[in-house]
């Protein structure tokens, strides 16, 4: 997006995990004064590789490398798209130092969010969604009365398997999991479109960012992802939000709202793209959704939990340890075992105890995959 319109944006820092040869490239192009690398062996073999070259960038190794740029004195806005929770750090310090957040990373929210809204609105911060989704609703609200919101409903792809039996789901592959009909995306997000973690999620994102009640958030699979969200009012009045599904249209809007560029993308023309179909999602063949919901409604760290829980799954039906199946199976023991070992603690949502339940989760998953699914490879 900000290669289309190089004179609207300049990029002070860079960042990955560790994937340092794509950002080799960006860093040719772009000329950013400094990067950060969550990995530190590929962070100290880029520092190598760029002390070679004409590039001024400084290399920053780690979480902590990642929160040193985020609240750089020349940094206006931070872009918060790295997967993981890895990054909370880096974003509470850009919203201490005031720096305006586009947030496009489901985890923090899903399992911070109270504590990260809690800081912007103590720094008297804007965070702007980037997921097409939340974007789609923000854009809606806009000039709106909360309060006269009756109904939220996300809309989802609904993923490569929406219409299959549960049988047939049972013999899913990685491969198969990977081939999204709509999106590119990274691959933990893929396989959670696939078994619509992904839209669990963002109904716990939709209840954090807005502050809507789960009662007034529904989820419609909407397979051609023309229409981004809906939003209904009291008076019967729906909004949507209608665009190409291409991710750089919602980037584009938050990086320059509160105004709008003339976009140099592909354009939606309905007379074009055939019928707008709208179906509601089978929560036992893909029970993800109800343990997303289940989870906002306990509240304290059991999103967090549910968050950390689905990320060690997910990494071990694409390491090939579990099946496709396993995966809400996974979730839903880790989230039984926490309710039943914790009592008060559960519903606090200090940052300490947060922390501990998502580290108290990653391991009780790796536990429950290793006894329960492993032995029967």
């Amino acid at each position: 997006m900000i290669r289309g319109f190089p004179g609207e944006f300049s990029v002070y820092a860079l960042s990955c995990r560790h994937n340092t040869d794509l950002l080799l490239g960006q860093i040719e192009e772009f000329r950013p004064e400094a990067v950060a690398v969550l990995d530190p062996v590929k962070a100290k073999y880029l520092a190598k590789r760029l002390s070679r070259s004409k590039s001024r960038a400084r290399v920053y190794p780690g979480a902590e490398g990642l929160a040193r740029i985020a609240c750089a004195r020349w940094v206006d806005t931070v872009v918060g798209a790295l997967a993981g929770v890895e990054s909370l750090a880096a974003i509470l310090s850009a919203i201490r130092g005031k720096k305006e957040i586009a947030l496009a990373n489901k985890e923090l929210i899903v399992g911070f969010g109270e504590i990260i809204m809690a800081e912007a609105r103590k720094s008297g911060v804007r965070i702007l969604p980037l997921d097409s989704e939340l974007s789609a609703i923000f854009q809606c609200m806009q000039g709106k009365d909360a309060g006269e919101i009756e109904r939220v409903i996300l809309t989802a792809s609904g993923g490569p398997f929406y219409k299959l039996s549960s049988n047939k789901l049972k013999n899913i592959t990685v491969s198969d999991a990977l081939r999204h009909p709509v999106w590119k995306m990274g691959k933990k997000i893929t396989v959670d479109s696939a078994t619509l973690m992904n839209k669990g999620l963002e109904v716990i994102e939709t209840s954090r960012f807005f502050g809507i009640p789960q009662e007034k958030i529904d989820v419609l699979i909407h397979p051609g992802s023309a229409v981004h969200s809906i939003v209904r009012f009291v008076d019967g009045t729906s909004l949507a939000q209608i665009a190409y599904p291409d991710m750089r249209i919602p980037i584009q809007f938050a990086l320059s709202f509160p105004h709008r560029l003339k976009t140099r993308y592909r354009v939606l023309e309905l007379s074009n793209w055939g019928k707008l179909e709208f179906i509601r999602p089978d929560f036992k063949k893909f029970p993800c959704l109800a343990y997303a919901r289940s989870a906002l409604k306990e509240g304290g760290c059991m999103p967090a939990v549910l968050n950390a829980g689905d990320e060690e799954a997910v990494e071990a039906f694409l390491s090939g340890m579990i099946g496709f199946t396993d995966i809400p199976k996974v979730i839903k023991k880790v989230m039984d075992n926490y309710l039943r070992t914790t009592h008060d603690a559960r519903r606090t949502t200090m940052l300490k105890r947060l922390l501990q339940a998502d580290r108290w989760a990653r391991e009780e998953a790796r536990r429950v995959i290793e006894t329960g699914f492993k032995s029967r490879l």
